[in-house]
């Protein structure tokens, strides 16, 4: 990594007020970490003056970039007349009435103020309507910090016990046993063995947590067989169906479940729908949503929150909104098949064995070319997962910022132009790579 005293400066700095001068894992960087100034479009400048493309738009929040007129101009209206009350404001019912309009099973919208609170509601709501403690979830996908939803996102082959019935493992040190015995973890687009799983659990399944194309899972999307098992067994079970699109929203005008055609009972957001500050959402259908209503009495959930739709973020993610129009989809779309197309070109010219898993936007580089399907399959080659640590620093050295584990969110500023820059840094970068 080329010097950046600056950047070095504040690093020394932030070793003495921070542990190890980090607060987001996801960001931290050896020797020392490398500090944003500012942002436009689809570039940040750092403190030492270099520029670089960004392809992870702060981790697909930032699916309009940096400087958006329309989303900059609202939240500075907004600022103006004031950031937050102790009361609703008119921005919040906007917001939630387009999400009802996007989303085909979302009937009634709750705001926190970020996805991992999102997921940690809908968890709750679902165990308070069927009145149910255990979840499921598929391992290795992430859905945030809470000790249920983060169980065995990133079990390793030493702990994750047999296919048949895999092992909740945690994920944080000092997580109660009790926390893991309420938590099924199903394999990914295993059908069978998934559905034994959740059967085996009977009564006392209060939902099952899924991403219909979970990031630290590999970026591998579900098959449509996996997801009708799913919808089936819950129903049938009498268990919830919770879809996480905190990431995935950014898939389509309507969302993951209208692009997979997944009809979920709740749903949980967060990205993309706060225009870039901080945001997360409780939504679904209005019966399960009513565990929320305090009008005749004590709501079986409480749920309040200080920033909790937070007007400013209310005013963006409205501004944000109407700038993914159909057309911006489509746009996205064409940049991440650009992408995935010449990155895949260019591993061949270097004759490395890698792979591009994903989506329209959101992709994400694999240095193998073995079958993934679904979390376990990643460690067929133990190798690639540091070999794509290495690619995400070499290509940063070349001007284009990537997520340390292959991840890469495209946003609306850019051109074909940008992605052309993008692999032209691959080529640059992969010869380095031994």
């Amino acid at each position: 990594m080329t010097d950046a005293p600056n950047s070095q400066a504040l690093y020394e700095r932030a070793k003495k007020v921070m542990p190890a001068g980090n607060t987001r894992h996801t960001v931290y960087r050896q020797p020392y970490q490398v500090y944003a100034a500012k942002g436009d479009g689809c570039r940040i400048t750092d403190v030492d003056g270099t520029v670089r493309i960004d392809a992870t738009g702060n981790f697909t929040s930032l699916i309009h970039g940096y400087g958006n007129p329309r989303i900059r101009e609202a939240a500075i209206r907004q600022i103006e007349l004031g950031t937050c009350f102790g009361m609703p404001t008119p921005g919040e019912v906007t917001l939630s009435e387009m999400l009802v309009e996007r989303l085909p099973a979302v009937e009634q919208v709750r705001y926190c103020n970020s996805g991992t609170e999102a997921v940690m509601n809908a968890i709750k709501v679902a165990r308070a309507y069927t009145g149910r403690r255990m979840i499921a979830k598929v391992e290795g996908a992430y859905h945030g910090t809470y000790d249920p939803a983060e169980t065995s996102q990133d079990a390793s082959p030493d702990s994750w016990g047999d296919p048949d019935a895999p092992t909740p493992v945690a994920t944080a040190r000092g997580t109660p046993q009790g926390v893991l015995d309420d938590v099924a973890i199903i394999p990914f687009n295993d059908i069978e063995r998934a559905e034994r799983i959740l059967r085996a659990k009977g009564n006392d399944l209060a939902a099952v947590l899924v991403d219909v194309m979970p990031n630290r899972a590999g970026l591998v999307p579900a098959s449509d067989a996996f997801l009708a098992m799913l919808r089936r067994v819950t129903k049938e079970m009498g268990a919830l169906l919770i879809l996480d699109e905190v990431i995935t929203f950014r898939l389509g005008y309507h969302g993951a479940q209208g692009r997979f055609g997944v009809d979920p009972d709740l749903t949980a957001l967060g990205k993309v729908i706060g225009g870039g500050f901080a945001v997360g959402a409780i939504a679904g259908k209005a019966d399960y949503m009513s565990v929320y209503d305090p009008s005749g009495g004590k709501a079986a959930v409480q749920h309040g929150g200080t920033f909790s739709a937070n007007p400013v973020t209310m005013m963006a993610g409205i501004a944000a909104l109407e700038e993914l129009t159909p057309a911006s989809f489509e746009h996205l779309e064409s940049l991440g098949d650009r992408f995935a197309a010449g990155a895949t070109a260019c591993f061949q010219r270097h004759g490395i064995k890698a792979q591009v898993t994903g989506l329209g936007s959101l992709r994400r580089i694999h240095m193998t070319d073995a079958p993934l399907s679904d979390f376990r399959s990643l460690f067929a080659n133990p190798d690639a997962v540091k070999h794509v640590g290495a690619l995400a620093r070499a290509v940063f050295d070349e001007g284009v910022l990537m997520a340390a584990n292959g991840l890469m969110a495209f946003s609306t500023p850019m051109t074909d132009a940008d992605i052309d820059e993008i692999l032209t840094a691959f080529d640059r970068a992969l010869p380095r790579l031994g």
